[in-house]
């Protein structure tokens, strides 16, 4: 297996990333490095299928970037023959001059695996996989306690391609279309509140993220009690409205749902114009993020802390380090989701009000 550079003059590059939303939100920088390096290259996406229809595809990122151009789907649950023989044959078709290897940290056993794989489809080069020292996990600031962000970590793999910083807002361009920006001022054209409005994004898919609705609920009665003029935007999927609505009920402002209702690319645009958004750990985060809105993000402790975290300064991350940190469980019983219950409405509302105060609104910023 050789590993090693290939040239800008490559004709095929096959790029596998796997998740939804946020994690192709935060591989963005990396996509764009790819293009940069391979200007001239057919770059396509090996991806999995959604696990649900609370996930997007990385379309719902990539789209109009020109970053990719083909995506390549499969479930990575399904471990049949026939579905490994389909890929095989698909990837083997393609005939990749290289593959870029963006999988989030990964297990020996699961990166061998991976790399069997590969092997088996003729791919000659493989670029981004790490090593199995410290190269291929996440590092750690004792100063901050925080780990290197996943933006960061994908970067420092694909350093042979070149100099890249994840504080470069180059990479962080969504190459908005004309037709999405229209789109988004239409979706807040009526909205009484559009000069001075929240967002709220209040929504999750993983119940062991889930800060619970009493705490949202709670939280928006109470910031809404201290600026009743204040705006509010809810954001997120088809299967979020029901939370949605129960914000909308107790917010004294005007009030707009976006949830499911426009595409993920137009909810950032729309965000953007927001002085913040309160969330979850998600996709909408990382959107926000990204667009430079400043979020009050409440987290739990299944993942390392920083990995996850918003990109960008002002942001206030609410986060407990306990003993089980670091589980990585989807639903937890035993613990009774102690890491993210113990985080209180007063404490969340102090954070919304410190972003708040650094970001007038709209019309009063420099």
């Amino acid at each position: 297996m050789i590993r090693a550079h290939v040239p800008g003059s490559a004709r095929t590059v096959l790029i596998f990333r796997l998740g939804s939303l946020g994690d192709t939100v935060v591989a963005l920088p990396s996509f764009r490095l790819i293009a940069r390096s391979f200007p001239a290259a057919r770059r396509v996406v090996l991806t999995n299928v959604p696990r649900s229809a609370q996930e997007t595809d990385l379309d719902a990122v990539l789209a109009g970037t020109g970053l990719v151009h083909g995506y390549m789907h499969y479930d990575p649950a399904d471990r049949s023959a026939s579905t490994a023989a389909r890929v095989r044959r698909e990837i083997r078709t393609l005939a990749p001059d290289a593959l870029i290897y963006l999988v989030e940290h990964s297990s020996r056993l699961r990166m061998l695996r991976h790399l069997a794989f590969f092997v088996s489809c003729g791919v000659a080069a493989v670029l981004g996989m790490p090593e199995f020292g410290a190269e291929g996990v996440h590092g750690f600031d004792p100063a901050t306690g925080l780990w290197e962000s996943e933006a960061a970590f994908l970067l420092r793999r694909l350093r042979v391609l070149g100099p890249a910083s994840v504080d470069d807002p180059a990479l962080w361009d969504f190459a908005f279309a004309d037709a999405e920006r229209a789109a988004a001022a239409t979706a807040l054209e009526d909205f009484p509140g559009r000069g001075d409005f929240v967002a709220f994004a209040p929504g999750a898919k993983i119940d062991a993220k889930d800060w619970g609705e009493a705490n949202w609920v709670a939280l928006a009665a109470a910031l809404s009690a201290r600026h009743p003029a204040l705006g509010l935007v809810t954001v997120g999927g088809p299967a979020d409205r029901a939370r949605a609505a129960a914000l909308a009920a107790v917010w004294k402002g005007p009030v707009r749902d976006l949830c499911g209702r426009v595409a993920p690319r137009v909810s950032a645009l729309a965000m953007g114009s927001a002085r913040m958004l309160a969330t979850h750990d998600s996709g909408p985060m990382h959107l926000a993020a990204a667009v430079g809105t400043p979020c009050m993000a409440v987290f739990s402790a299944r993942a390392k802390p920083g990995i996850w975290f918003p990109r960008g300064a002002g942001n206030r991350v609410l986060h407990r380090d306990v003993s089980c940190a670091g589980c990585g469980l989807e639903i937890c019983v035993a613990e009774r989701k102690r890491c993210i219950a113990g985080i209180g409405v007063g404490e969340a509302l102090t954070a919304c009000e410190e972003i708040l105060a650094a970001r007038p609104p709209n019309g009063a910023r420099a």
